[in-house]
């Protein structure tokens, strides 16, 4: 098989650096994009999800589709209509790959498919959550259940489809630590809600080295949950933080309603707790560089 590596989604956060790791690794990558052409020296192919077209000269001699676009859940407010350009944008994008596959010919032997720990609903407190686990009955829970059912169409084409459900990713370039981080720079760290709820976090290298392993292990099918193995709480994470930075934590919580009222059914992501498993990752060999959140944020704040 080639070593090249079709990525949708591939100039976010996550794309960008998984883009960086693969090509060390010796892969060619090539992005999707509604901007063709030349994106940071990879070379980008029309598609448009609305209209439903692909430049099929994208699949070319690619054996890997990573999929990861999708339009992001923390951007806007979730009115009724963001809530439905949130659905579409995974199940129409992973749709329109699955026909394509179908009706062009093509080498790809294996789709690997971001998903998220949304799966599992907003909130299971200290419960441990396994890909086995039932997944939850909130507006994530089904965005995500529909995204991978769509994914697993694909296994009717004889291709290997893996999905890696994401967690909360943490990143110098963005994301949730760089949110997360603003208010503990001005010394105005406090957790959110009761601050007990479980947040479970990744490297944003852990987690793109995931998904290469995942490329690498052809004994790799279905769920896996893209976690660190030890999640902390809200309150932990945020004293981390103010401790890596060498700032105070002493602040008041702030409260959930407070929260709802300024964010709606979005304070469910920041108020639920989810303590979610890297079991199976694991056992697939699968070793993490930071299994723990100080370790993380150190290498990721040391500047």
């Amino acid at each position: 098989m080639s070593k090249n590596v079709l990525i949708t989604g591939g100039t976010g956060l996550v794309g960008s650096r998984l883009t960086e790791l693969l090509q060390e690794k010796g892969y060619r990558v090539r992005y999707l994009s509604r901007s063709p052409g030349k994106v940071n020296d990879v070379e980008a192919f029309a598609w448009d999800v609305t209209k439903k077209t692909i430049d099929t000269r994208a699949f070319d001699d690619v054996s890997y589709v990573i999929h990861l676009a999708g339009a992001g859940v923390a951007e806007q407010k979730w009115t009724d209509e963001r809530k439905k350009v949130i659905l579409a944008s995974r199940t129409r994008s992973t749709a329109l790959l699955k026909d394509t596959l179908r009706d062009h010919p093509n080498q790809v032997k294996t789709v690997i498919s971001a998903s998220a720990i949304g799966y599992y609903g907003f909130d299971n407190g200290d419960r441990w959550q396994k890909e086995g686990s039932r997944f939850g009955d909130d507006f994530l829970a089904t965005v995500t259940k529909a995204w991978e059912a769509e994914a697993d169409l694909m296994t009717e084409l004889s291709i290997r489809v893996v999905k890696i459900r994401v967690g909360v990713v943490l990143s110098n370039q963005g994301g949730a630590l760089k949110e997360i981080g603003k208010p503990v720079r001005f010394g105005l760290g406090a957790p959110l809600g009761s601050g007990d709820q479980y947040m479970s976090w990744i490297h944003i290298d852990d987690l793109c080295n995931i998904f290469i392993h995942a490329i690498e292990n052809e004994n790799m099918n279905g769920p896996y949950n893209g976690v660190a193995p030890n999640p902390v709480t809200n309150r932990d994470l945020t004293k981390s933080i103010a401790k890596v930075m060498g700032k105070p934590f002493f602040l008041p919580a702030v409260p959930g309603f407070a929260l709802k009222l300024v964010l709606g059914q979005m304070a469910g992501m920041l108020l639920g707790s989810n303590r979610v498993s890297s079991e199976k990752i694991e056992s697939e060999g699968f070793k993490f560089k930071y299994p723990e959140i100080k370790e993380a944020l150190h290498d990721l704040l040391k500047n």
